[in-house]
């Protein structure tokens, strides 16, 4: 299946990683437990998963679902929801909620993910964005070794500012992914400054990492999406928010209408799966995990740049690697799409996608359309060339994708053949 140089490459990362793996899988268990005991506390049973209809009232699995999450996230309060149709729908509802004309949104963590800015928004663009609304908005730049530049962040936060922004993954930048520590001193920071602040967190790509999460350190309103960790591969979309209760409340009330707010809503059949991909997702995390440290490992022994080095610690899902020009990364990416047992016949290649400043490339051969704790890679065609791979819901299916990956672009000159 693949050549025997391909191969040799694969045995020499396995024994490299042996231990890191093996870490993996201890932070696996505690994660699973901790979701297993949720599940326990709040005596989940079959008749929790049935489904509602019309307004979803008394919907009992829906009630529960949410006080399982918020214990899972150390949280006072969660609001799951199949409604959510993104992530950026979801931090955008969560943003909504708590922001009013006149406040202002201050990102500590540099400029935010690309599908963000439209949220963001300019002032009187028409398009209902926060600074339409009259909502202002700052960004500090990280210092160059990607850490918060707390001179600027305090230099930046005024009487109009209400919401601090943090987004815990890379999102498409060449810097770390922030640990729940760091998050943790980043709230500390800026609570001594201005206790009244709300500290928001993206934390998509980040769930079951870690032991924690963000919402144990302070942090007062986060959000993520079902089709990214929680969803564990089997929510078929939606996402979450969770923090402290009033703020959750506003979120609610901006997700459907104020007076109504998370009471209502019918889980159009999705409450089993929803519970079931929670129970599975520390699980898959973990593979996902070990198949980011496995392909760092790989590219390195190859000469390439990585991000995370494959020994570094990890606070998310996402590897990213460092190209010489489009070439070798668009063989990448249409690699990873090969291995795919889903849409495998399909070659992408880079399209103006809605939201995006450059045109993306997408290998995305999912069961659920976007599912990225799935194995997935895409990449804007800009400099410098990289690639941001994430998911796999096993490790056998990561390694194919990056040993398939791997042999394209052998096939195509694009490495050395010895």
């Amino acid at each position: 299946m693949f050549k025997e140089q391909v191969l040799g490459w694969m045995e020499a990362a396995e024994r490299q990683i042996e231990g890191k793996t093996k870490e993996i899988d201890r932070l696996i268990d505690r994660n699973q437990w901790k979701v297993i005991r949720a599940f326990q506390k709040h005596k989940v049973s079959d008749y929790h998963f049935a489904g509602s209809t019309g307004y979803g009232y008394n919907d009992r699995g829906r009630e529960l679902l949410d006080l399982v999450y918020a214990d899972v996230f150390g949280a006072e309060s969660a609001l799951v929801r199949p409604h959510f149709v993104s992530g950026t729908h979801t931090i955008g509802t969560a943003l909504f909620g708590v922001l009013r004309p006149g406040d202002e949104l201050l990102m500590i963590t540099g400029r935010p993910y690309d599908t963000l800015h439209k949220v963001i928004g300019k002032p009187g663009d028409g398009s209902g964005s926060l600074q339409d609304w009259g909502i202002g908005y700052g960004e500090v730049a990280l210092l160059e070794d990607g850490t918060p530049d707390y001179g600027e962040i305090a230099r930046s936060i005024t009487p109009r500012t209400r919401v601090i922004g943090i987004q815990r993954s890379r999102g498409y930048s060449w810097r770390p992914s922030f640990t729940v520590a760091q998050i943790g001193e980043m709230v500390k920071f800026v609570k001594e400054i201005k206790p009244d602040l709300i500290v928001f967190v993206d934390n998509c790509y980040g769930e079951f990492t870690e032991l924690t999460e963000p919402t144990e350190v302070g942090v007062d309103l986060m959000a993520g999406s079902l089709i990214k960790n929680p969803g564990g591969g089997l929510a078929p979309t939606g996402g979450y928010i969770t923090g402290k209760r009033e703020y959750v409340d506003k979120a609610a009330y901006r997700l459907t209408a104020p007076g109504i707010g998370g009471e209502v809503g019918a889980m159009l059949g999705t409450t089993r799966a929803i519970y079931q991909g929670l129970f599975l997702a520390p699980h898959l995390v973990g593979q996902a995990v070990k198949g980011s440290v496995f392909a760092a490992s790989v590219f390195e022994r190859l000469g390439f740049t990585t991000h995370p080095r494959w020994n570094d610690p990890r606070t998310d899902l996402i590897q990213a690697l460092k190209f010489t020009g489009p070439e070798h990364l668009i063989a990448f990416v249409q690699g990873i799409q090969q291995a795919a047992a889903v849409d495998s016949h399909v070659v992408p290649e880079p399209w103006d996608m809605p939201g995006y400043e450059h045109p993306v490339i997408m290998a995305a051969g999912t069961f659920i359309q976007g599912g990225s704790l799935e194995l997935s890679a895409d990449a804007p065609i800009r400099e410098p060339y990289i690639a941001y791979m994430q998911g796999g819901l096993t490790y056998s299916h990561c390694k194919m994708g990056v040993l398939t990956a791997l042999q394209n672009m052998l096939d195509r000159g694009l490495l050395p053949a010895d």
